[in-house]
């Protein structure tokens, strides 16, 4: 490093709609992620990371403000964060960081070719591109395919599906990787430290890859689709619905999928994970030839998952299935974390942005509602909430009537009320699973007489964790 030991640079790299499971050192013996696996095993493994949305936008203003989405008020997609909210970023930037950023950010809409509106956000290095196909005239990605590679730019343009079959030279994950090793060999400001956050657009879909990676899966025995026959019978009737069609039926639902289709559409996910794991094992090559990797904390982890035809669903929504909602979290912090470490406690996305601000010795705003990760990634016998939430307010495609749901998380349960009156015009329904005997969460505990107390307990939980996550951040002055 080249400024304050006392200053960690952070490099932050966050895939978009990655499984909890779809990391080697997750469990998953089909999916080939050797350098993630050795990250995991440089440092900390947190098994039980919540996103506080299952969508894009909503997850994103959670992490980069560090509020719940009730709090932040960015509750869909297509909607703006508001510009006065602080992001962690600026507050690092205004303590002396050099901050840069490449790919997605989605903090506002960039729907139909629009440029998402820019806010404070610190970044002095900013290679925006919201997705990688065609839409705004902003796109990093675009601008840098056509200098690099102007036959292939102009085979593509135009034809959205080309771009995520592209030659892994071009393709956008590479472009990720080649923008984030320039920062580290050139770009940044020698005499600062850094932050810097890669947000991969993958393994997001579209569903596709380049052929080299699909080869990769030829002969892999992939996991089966977690489901049962009936299994939706006793879901929430939203399920049964985006079965049929996803996205409020601007996408096609898993009912529609042949067994080959299926098959070709999970195999093309764990290529696109792999094509991002050599992005990634390119990146922490370059930081340690550079002389960066003891001064460097890396963050790996993705801003929500995805169904893959578990529980008959497909993409995301309003469900709250652990492969939607959990995702990824690993930590290297030289000096700090003890290489290989797990810790099971419930941490939550809102957890990283104090965590950042700490490890740079910035004061954590009150505002902020996550707390700072540095005790657990340290193995310290630090007091941890025993809860994690999250919130999904029609957040997707609007279905109507709206599609209200929250989650809790709490020991051994999930809590998923699907709210009805006044808070939307569909019916209250809602789904409970024990984990620690039915960790696919096949089945829905909800209308159990036997469990009729715990629901009722778990109710009332969430009533006093919305409390808790009430933002009473403006001072009180005086006792009236």
């Amino acid at each position: 490093m080249d400024g304050d030991a006392s200053r960690p640079n952070i490099l932050l790299i966050s895939t978009d709609q990655q499984r909890f499971d779809m990391v080697g050192a997750y469990g998953n013996p089909a999916v080939s992620t050797p350098n993630l696996d050795r990250l995991a095993e440089q440092g900390v493994v947190f098994e039980n990371c919540y996103v506080q949305n299952p969508v894009c936008a909503p997850s994103r203003a959670s992490l980069m403000t560090g509020q719940y989405v009730s709090t932040h008020g960015l509750h869909a997609n297509g909607v703006d964060l508001a510009p006065e909210k602080a992001l962690f970023s600026k507050h690092l930037a205004d303590a002396g960081y050099d901050c840069g950023l490449v790919g997605k950010f989605h903090l506002g809409s960039a729907f139909d070719g629009r440029t998402e509106p820019r806010l404070d956000d610190g970044f002095r290095v900013f290679r925006w591109a919201h997705d990688p196909y065609p839409g705004s005239s902003e796109n990093s990605y675009h601008r840098w395919l056509k200098a690099s590679h102007p036959d292939l730019f102009a085979a593509v343009v135009g034809r959205r599906g080309l771009f995520d079959t592209i030659p892994t030279e071009a393709h956008y994950s590479h472009w990720i990787g080649e923008e984030t090793i320039d920062f580290l060999r050139s770009d940044r400001v020698k005499d600062k430290p850094f932050f810097f956050v890669a947000n991969f657009f993958d393994p997001h879909h579209g569903f596709g890859a380049p052929e080299e990676y699909m080869r990769r899966y030829d002969d892999v025995r992939l996991p089966p689709v977690v489901t049962r026959e009936g299994e939706l019978d006793s879901k929430p009737a939203i399920q049964s619905e985006s079965s049929l069609a996803s996205y409020a039926g601007h996408a096609r639902g898993y009912a529609s999928y042949s067994e080959e289709e299926l098959r070709e559409t999970r195999k093309a996910y764990y290529a696109m994970v792999s094509l991002v794991d050599d992005e990634v094992g390119r990146i922490l090559d370059v930081l340690a030839d550079e002389g960066l990797a003891e001064d460097t904390i890396v963050v790996f982890t993705s801003d929500h998952g995805e169904m893959l035809g578990d529980h008959q669903l497909m993409l995301k929504g309003p469900f709250m299935y652990d492969c939607a909602v959990r995702v990824p979290l690993i930590v290297r912090w030289p000096g700090l974390a003890s290489p290989g470490d797990r810790s099971s406690e419930l941490v939550q996305w809102i957890d990283l942005a104090p965590t950042f601000l700490q490890a740079a010795g910035v004061g954590v705003p009150a505002a902020m509602q996550g707390k700072s990760l540095e005790g657990l990634i340290g193995g310290d016998d630090v007091e941890w909430r025993d809860w994690a939430m999250c919130q999904y307010r029609d957040s997707g495609h609007p279905h109507d009537p709206a599609v209200h749901v929250t989650m809790l998380r709490h020991d051994r349960w999930k809590l998923v009320v699907h709210h009805g009156a006044p808070a939307s015009g569909r019916a209250r329904a809602g789904e409970l699973y024990d984990l620690e005997n039915d960790p696919d969460e096949l089945t829905n505990l909800w209308d159990d007489d036997a469990r009729r107390q715990v629901r009722a307990d778990l109710q009332e939980k969430l009533i006093d964790v919305l409390v808790a996550s009430e933002d009473r951040s403006n001072p009180r002055l005086a006792a009236w």
